[in-house]
């Protein structure tokens, strides 16, 4: 069956931030293609943890996606004998595994008149009063772009952004262990600050195995295998009946050089959405694709509004977010001293107001850093 050659909006990618972008289109009645060049459901790096908000996000129930769901989490730090925790009265953190989720929400957004074009790779933009998407087999035209396509997607490059974003390296591990260690830390989702040098650790449980891995927040080589070997020691494991290993890479600063032009609109990892603190990305990246499907939809006929609309958008809540995530990233991981000098005495409030911006409980304005801070009654550092 040929391919239909001109769209309103093709999307380039089917994680959340594509899909949702697809879903907000087509709702509107914008004749929308998803481009994927994989096959769905398709295996995605990810550690799997969605936030309350950004489940809340969502316009359809992901429950047959979630494999455990947790109302705490706990925090540990080298120097102190306990962790830190937050409890809510509602699931902070929900597992997921992304093949399953994501095509969850694509279907959804086809329900909606979207088109999915699988097994399509973008090779080359060409712009003009519409910009061609030439994939291995099609050439397609639309109006809008919208850049879902993670960190490592071409769409940015091919469009002309340069790198400004900051890219941290990651080794994560699906792992097997043994029943006694299953149960024994299948009961908590947890991070472990200071389990590799400015970089922490995380254990998430699935329906039947772990997720386990490592993050580095500093721009330097380091063998993150040894890390992760250690780190499952600090966590009691000592064998393991299967070890699946997928490196990859965050993008945990924003771009400095905008999030939209020529009618190409970024989201999600392609703009380096990515919190600094927690290197959580689901949450932005379903944000940002409602955004940007929204400030199309809305201003479809004026493309330099739209993208004014999406700027504006971002500055409202999105991108305060993520610099006060960056001031206490800095803080937690290149200032450990001053870290473990303040955490027995800041260390629980500073936990609960970080889960109330997480799940979107507290939602911090332009002035982020002064509000934060004064609830915080920390010292103006």
């Amino acid at each position: 069956m040929a391919v239909e050659q001109t769209w309103d909006v093709i999307v380039i990618g089917s994680g959340p931030a594509g899909a949702m972008a697809a879903y907000e289109l087509a709702k509107a009645g914008r004749k929308v293609a998803i481009l994927e060049k994989e096959i769905l459901p398709r295996y995605k790096t990810c550690g799997g943890g969605l936030v309350f908000r950004g489940r809340e996000l969502l316009p359809v129930s992901v429950q047959t996606a979630v494999e455990k769901e947790f109302n705490s989490l706990a925090v540990y730090f080298d120097n102190l004998p306990q962790p830190f925790t937050a409890q809510r009265n509602f699931p902070i953190l929900s597992m997921v595994m992304r093949d399953q989720f994501d095509h969850l929400l694509v279907q959804e957004a086809v329900k909606y008149g979207a088109v999915l074009l699988e097994g399509q790779a973008l090779q080359q933009l060409e712009f003009a009063e519409l910009t061609a998407i030439h994939t291995q087999t099609e050439v397609l035209h639309t109006r809008y772009v919208v850049a879902a396509d993670g960190v490592l997607g071409p769409t940015a490059k091919l469009a002309g952004w340069k790198e400004t974003r900051k890219l941290i390296p990651a080794l994560e591990y699906e792992v097997g262990v043994s029943p006694s260690d299953f149960e024994r830390l299948s009961k908590e989702a947890r991070f472990d600050i200071d389990a590799i040098p400015q970089g922490y650790g995380w254990c998430f449980p699935k329906a039947n195995h772990l997720s386990i891995g490592v993050g580095l927040f500093a721009p330097k080589k380091i063998q993150l295998r040894t890390y992760y070997q250690a780190y499952l020691q600090k966590l009691g494991i000592y064998e393991t009946t299967f070890e699946e290993a997928h490196g990859f890479q965050i993008p945990v600063g924003a771009r400095t050089d905008g999030f939209s032009r020529n009618g190409v609109f970024l989201t999600g990892d392609a703009a380096g959405f990515a919190d600094p603190l927690t290197a959580e990305g689901l949450t932005n990246s379903i944000y940002s694709g409602i955004l940007a499907g929204q400030s199309i939809s809305r201003q479809f006929d004026h493309p330099e509004l739209a993208a004014n609309t999406y700027q504006a958008a971002l500055e409202e809540r999105l991108l305060p977010e993520l610099r006060f995530s960056e001031v206490m990233a800095r803080f937690f991981y290149f200032l450990p001293a001053a870290r473990n000098l303040l955490m027995p005495r800041y260390g629980q409030r500073a936990c609960e107001i970080l889960t109330d911006v997480f799940t979107g409980q507290l939602i911090l304005s332009q002035d982020f850093k002064k509000k934060a801070l004064k609830k915080l009654k920390w010292p103006n550092w």
